[in-house]
């Protein structure tokens, strides 16, 4: 496999379809007025399992009734390796899912997957997770992005931008490096005027990406029981021997893979009420100002400005 993360393309295939009888995303897909919405909620639940928009394109979506079948480009290795974590630990799965029903006003939309490179079946080797990127990298992409796929990503993005414009001042254009709204991570945003105040700051609250989990879990350190038994107080999947239950069974790999299971619990088991702005206040409640301000890009809007 190529050393640079430069040369590094490969593909895959995501293999799509609804467990309910009611829903039938070819369908969806190929409805003039519904489109949009799926195309929507598929790249926005791209965007959240690697932490951008950008950093996994869609080439191609096939309607081959039951399955919607979606062909991925990924031209980066790290940004392979973030979506199949993602993938794996049913968190791609459960923002799909969320901005599905979000995007097509539904109550819920249960969807099951299979991930294929070739002739490989990546599921069931999905706790392989070089063998799974070396089956991607030899599956180079045979197309450049459908004509309508490039005009649905123009859409979507000029959607994008009037979304943002209508949720800061109207100074503010669409590329603006905003301090008040920073777009550090591309989390689900939530309804228009969700925001919470942080050190004298106001933010946009959005669900929380593996860019956030990541963060965390590197730089939480010994703190992270603390910070699980503040998101205690109103998660009941963290209640009762949860917490020392991780240390634990994670002590072997050390204080990163324990923080990372511990929010990895509070993700899976919260769905899109996963919020930065409850995981601020827990950080802020234990007195980790400097990681919420990394979470926030703080940090990185001091260094773009000086």
């Amino acid at each position: 496999m190529a050393d640079s993360s430069d040369l590094w393309i490969g593909s895959a295939y995501l293999f799509l379809q609804s467990t309910s009888e009611k829903i039938v995303l070819p369908s969806l897909y190929g409805s003039s007025q519904q489109k949009s919405s799926v195309f929507k909620a598929l790249k926005l639940a791209l965007a959240d399992s690697t932490g951008s928009l950008n950093d996994v394109d869609m080439l191609k979506v096939h309607c081959s009734e039951p399955h919607l079948i979606i062909q991925l480009k990924f031209c980066k290795q790290e940004n392979c390796r973030k979506f199949l974590r993602s993938y794996w630990a049913g968190a791609f799965q459960a923002s799909l899912q969320n901005h599905l029903q979000v995007s097509l006003s539904m109550t819920a939309v249960p969807v099951k997957m299979e991930l294929k490179a070739g002739s490989e079946q990546l599921d069931h080797m999905l706790n392989e997770e070089q063998r799974c990127l070396e089956c991607i990298y030899k599956e180079k992409p045979d197309r450049l992005r459908d004509e309508e796929i490039v005009e649905l990503e123009e859409s979507f993005r000029n959607l994008t931008c009037r979304q943002e414009n209508n949720n800061v001042t109207p100074s503010n254009e669409c590329n603006s490096n905003s301090s008040s709204l920073p777009h550090c991570s591309v989390g689900s945003f939530l309804p228009s005027g969700a925001t919470f105040i942080f050190q004298g700051q106001q933010f946009a609250n959005r669900t929380l990406t593996p860019d956030d989990h990541q963060k965390f879990a590197k730089l939480v350190s010994k703190k992270w029981k603390q910070v699980g038994r503040s998101l205690q107080k109103n998660c009941r999947a963290l209640r009762g021997p949860v917490i020392d239950n991780l240390a634990h069974e994670y002590d072997r790999e050390g204080l990163y893979e324990q923080a990372y299971q511990l929010l990895l619990r509070f993700i899976q088991s919260e769905g899109k009420r996963a919020t930065l702005q409850r995981l601020i206040a827990a950080l802020e409640e234990n007195s980790l100002i400097t990681l919420a301000e990394e979470l926030l890009c703080l940090h990185q809007n001091e260094n773009d400005t000086s």
